[in-house]
């Protein structure tokens, strides 16, 4: 294989075993550097694990990785696990960060750990586990960490340097192989440039002052609407698809792709094509009567569909395989299609250059956008990407834009907040002593006296807050404590419904209920549902010992708090029980079903981490048992789609 000068130089420090941090834009090829590690180890007989962010990442490299490697590839994930015992294992980086704490020893025959789009620090509420995962990995473990590009990498690379002990080497690469070009539409044309954006249509029309108000003198001409098919069939003309069309809203990619459906971008033979791979596709993954596959068909025959984390896996597979074999022209999406999936086309569209963070809209951060951006340009196949975003002038500023097109990308910042799962793991190991391990920790290594200061602080109180309830006894951990350690997550509340006898006394059904309560997220228009009395009763039952936990976390000032529980999928966990279909709980809940199979997913993942727990009676272990099978069918059996995406 022809290396590029930057991944030649990562190749030779694994070959002398030094660990390395590879800083790159997306699309320059980090993902070379990790097959040669995984060939090296393969090649010696040592064991390598590839971590992820995502399971749709780590199930995408479990395929491809195993068509190139066969059966030395196994998954281990919340969902899946196949073949565990092979010498290269994919990882979600949280089920890595559990083992090498509850079994350290299964890492003694490992050499590497590739930690794939390491800037997932600074995830707010996963970078934690990232920390925790590079902290607790084994001094005898080579680091591979790959990231977009990060103006602060040597910093994380001194940081890792310091924890380990070992030579962290950076390589940083500037230059993508295929270039982007940016480009604008704005006051319906096309608009070539920043420079031509400022002098053709900002200096025309009002600015925005703040966000969306105009300030200044109100001029009484408006910018002409910006019109999908006038950016669409400009495309098409100047041979500028196939195209990754980004939008922040599931409705609005849904929308927008009905929208276009008096386009058809393929020829009679591509048309051809196309409804035979739909059809066999749909067949092998048995979701031909699905009323979702029936009515995204009309858009796919044309060479357009659309993509979201509502959508049910298997349907999102089908799309995926189709947009590879180049047969989708035009998919609209929501960012998740950016994070680390191998979908490049020749162009990418911004809908707009805001969108919703944690709390509030704002502008686009530098790295979210070059990582989305990033999906243009295909390589050996593309000389150059382009980009499109589309302008309100009255919307965003000019010099917001310049700043997420031209500016620095952001650094990583760490979002450290040990979990109760892991401060039990670690007391038990060092009781008192454990507070020596914070000054491992990125959050030490950046933050100010002060800062370093709060975050002992909150550990205490962690702590305090454990001993009151419990779950350590003097130097050791109670029965309470050894059974928290063993989830993560959702370790209190789980544990002291198990300690009051809840969970000991309700059915599988109501079981898979409590733990769906659990982990559900309701999204704005989700928080208020009618409940059935026996759910009601269900909800009652439990609220006890959860307001005891909330109570103690308000006392010790312990953030984030516990999570509340909101049973909008009861029902849906019922009808499924009774063999109901996805699209039937669907529509009865409200609930997309790409979200009903995430959450009933995430149920058997607590279920079986609730198995493994020794101290469970008998009883219990049957209705663990009982719930998982009735759960684990059709769509939600995750391994059966993974087994059959090959």
């Amino acid at each position: 294989m022809i290396y590029d000068e930057f991944q030649k130089k990562a190749v030779r420090l694994v070959e002398t075993g030094h660990s390395l941090i590879v800083s790159a834009p997306t699309g320059a090829g980090k993902t070379v550097i990790a097959e040669f590690v995984i060939e090296q180890c393969i090649a010696a007989g040592q064991g390598v694990i590839y971590t992820a962010p995502i399971k749709a990442l780590s199930n995408q490299k479990f395929r491809d990785f195993s068509r190139r490697y066969g059966d030395k590839i196994g998954i281990v994930t919340g969902d899946v696990g196949l073949n565990p015992q092979a010498p290269v294992l994919i990882m979600t980086t949280e089920i890595f960060r559990n083992t090498i704490l509850e079994n350290p020893r299964r890492m003694d025959g490992i050499s590497w750990v590739i930690f794939d789009e390491v800037h997932y620090l600074d995830d707010a509420e996963r970078g934690t586990v990232w920390e925790e995962s590079i902290i607790f990995c084994p001094a005898h473990i080579r680091i591979l960490a790959l990231s977009a590009t990060i103006p602060n990498v040597r910093q994380i690379a001194e940081w890792i340097n310091q924890v380990h002990h070992h030579p962290m080497e950076i390589i940083c690469e500037d230059k993508r192989p295929v270039p982007l070009t940016h480009r604008f539409q704005s006051d319906n044309r096309i608009v070539f440039s920043l420079e031509q954006l400022q002098q053709q249509v900002y200096r025309s029309y009002a600015q925005p002052h703040g966000r969306g108000r105009q300030a200044g003198r109100q001029k009484k001409k408006l910018p002409a609407a910006n019109k999908i098919p006038t950016l669409i069939s400009f495309l098409e003309q100047h041979g500028q698809l196939p195209a990754l069309y980004f939008a922040f809203s599931r409705n609005r990619c849904r929308e927008m792709a009905d929208f276009m459906q008096e386009y058809n971008f393929l020829t009679p033979d591509e048309q051809t094509q196309i409804a035979e791979r739909f059809q066999a596709l749909i067949e092998r993954f048995n979701i031909e009567e699905e009323p979702s596959v029936k009515k995204l068909w009309p858009l796919v025959r044309k060479g357009i569909a659309y993509h979201h984390a509502g959508l049910l896996p298997s349907l999102k597979e089908v799309i995926e395989q189709l947009f590879t074999s180049r047969l989708i022209k035009l998919i609209f999406t929501t960012e998740t299609f950016a994070l680390g999936i191998n979908m490049p086309a020749k162009t990418v569209i911004f809908d707009e250059l805001r969108k919703f963070y944690s709390f509030h809209f704002d502008t686009l951060r530098c790295r979210d956008y070059y990582q989305m951006a990033g999906r243009a340009g295909r390589r050996g196949i593309d000389s150059e990407g382009f980009v499109y975003s589309r302008i309100n002038p009255q919307h965003i500023r000019i010099d917001e834009i310049k700043k997420i097109i031209s500016g620095r990308p952001e650094p990583i910042i760490s979002q450290c907040n040990l979990s109760y799962a892991t401060l039990l793991h670690l007391y038990r190991r060092w009781q008192h002593q454990l507070y020596d391990i914070y000054p491992r920790t990125l959050h030490y290594f950046q933050s100010s006296k002060k800062a370093r200061a709060n975050a002992v602080g909150l550990m205490k109180q962690k702590i305090r807050l454990l001993e009151e309830l419990g779950y350590i006894e003097g130097p050791a951990l109670s029965a309470k404590g050894e059974f928290a350690r063993r989830i993560y997550g959702y370790e209190l509340p789980l544990t002291e419904l198990y300690a009051d006898g809840v969970l000991r006394d309700v059915t599988p059904v109501e079981l898979a209920v409590i733990l769906a309560a659990l982990v559900f997220e309701p999204r704005k228009n989700q928080y208020h549902v009618r409940l059935k009395a026996d759910v009601l009763q269900l909800q009652k039952t439990i609220a006890p010992p959860l307001q005891n936990i909330y109570k103690k976390e308000r006392k010790f000032h312990v953030y984030p708090a516990s999570k509340i529980p909101y049973f909008n999928l009861a029902r849906s966990i019922q009808a499924w029980a009774d063999g109901a279909g996805i699209a039937e709980i669907a529509e009865q809940s409200g609930v997309a079903e790409g979200e009903i199979v995430r959450y009933f997913r995430m149920v058997i993942q607590l279920l079986r981490q609730l198995r493994q727990i020794p101290i469970l009676p008998e009883t219990m272990q049957g209705q663990i048992q009982q719930a998982v099978d009735f759960l684990n069918r059709g769509e939600i059996d995750a391994e059966k789609q993974l087994r059959e995406g090959f």
